[in-house]
């Protein structure tokens, strides 16, 4: 009797023991990949090329693969992006993705455009997209942004804001995007403050601290109390000059930043404002279209009045009401056609 109870007791442990692994199993099966949410997996396939200012550059790099890390989150696509570390490495980077039967694959610079071309003509199959160029051909979606409105913006504050009356662009290589801040920024500069004087720099690289760094120390140098960086990681070294003179004192000096909201990386006590552009916004939307199977190729350009360009949504700390007051009548007078912003 005592045997029989025992191997009864066994016999419904092991029993017991079963159904806890066949739960358990259930379980870990039941997520369909994505999140922890239970996001479910995609099959898509996205691919990211960078120009030669990395991921990390803090500003559209970054921005583009931060709206790809959303995407695998919200929709559970795979996600990958390759750093050129030159120019050389385009179309190699491309063709990665692209003979990966990658569903998508983004180049990220104005610089990518023309081995974009090559590829997209070499693999009429393959979709492509990039950010800051424009691409012939059916398989590409090029997607640029009316940055001269949205620096013209950026120009009224330093216009309004400088109390020496000096005022710096920085910008990396002199390329038709960056002349286009460029334009737009001496225009709106002019346009609130006639009198003031406009120190420009190129250093010629998007990749170097050190050359922004310097040009930032001469303006400073020189009596300019706010520049507007368009230099991709070059303009990092802009922010260190502008605070470490800050914490030494002297002059306020102050940095507008670009392509994304930089008082994020940077903070509010050097960051007068930032012209921000919707790269991010551009990225998730066309990558979306490829989950959606309504991608296309073609081009389009996003302004003011498509809300691609524009000031950060923290530009209230350090910007008077008064003078975002004045920024606002400019963006209605671009917006309506009244003002036509140069683009060199």
């Amino acid at each position: 009797m005592k045997k029989m109870f025992k191997l009864s007791l066994i016999m419904l442990l092991a029993f017991s023991v079963v159904l806890a692994g066949c739960g358990k199993k259930k379980e870990d099966t039941s997520a369909t990949g994505g999140d922890s949410a239970g996001t479910a997996k995609s099959s898509v396939k996205v691919g990211l090329v960078t120009d030669v200012g990395g991921v990390n550059d803090k500003s559209f790099n970054q921005s583009a693969w931060e709206a790809l890390e959303g995407l695998q989150k919200d929709k559970g696509i795979t996600a990958q992006y390759l750093q050129s570390k030159s120019k050389e490495d385009y179309v190699t980077n491309l063709n990665k993705y692209v003979k990966g039967k990658y569903d998508l694959t983004w180049g990220i610079g104005f610089d990518l455009g023309a081995d974009m071309k090559t590829v997209a003509d070499q693999n009429p199959d393959a979709n492509l997209a990039i950010i800051d160029a424009t691409v012939d051909a059916p398989n590409v979606r090029s997607i640029t942004f009316a940055e001269n409105e949205g620096s013209f913006l950026v120009g009224v504050v330093a216009g309004k804001m400088t109390k020496t009356g000096k005022v710096g662009f920085v910008g990396g290589a002199e390329i038709p995007v960056i002349k286009r801040f460029e334009a737009g920024f001496k225009a709106g500069v002019k346009a609130a403050n006639p009198n003031a004087d406009i120190k420009i720099n190129y250093t010629g690289a998007f990749d170097k601290p050190d050359q922004g760094k310097a040009a930032a120390a001469t303006m400073y140098n020189d009596g300019v109390d706010i520049i507007f960086h368009a230099s991709g990681a070059t303009g990092t070294g802009v922010f260190n000059e502008a605070i470490a003179r800050n914490k030494a004192g002297g002059n306020k000096v102050w940095v507008i930043g670009v392509d994304k909201d930089q008082s994020l990386e940077f903070g509010d006590d050097v960051t007068l404002t930032s012209m921000v552009k919707g790269v991010s916004t551009a990225v998730d939307k066309v990558t979306r279209e490829v989950i959606d199977g309504t991608f296309k190729g073609g081009s389009e350009t996003l302004g003011l009045k498509e809300n691609g360009v524009g000031l950060a949504d923290t530009s209230s700390k350090n910007v008077p009401a008064d003078v975002l007051k004045e920024v606002d009548q400019y963006k209605e007078k671009i917006i309506s056609g009244e003002i036509k912003v140069p683009t060199e």
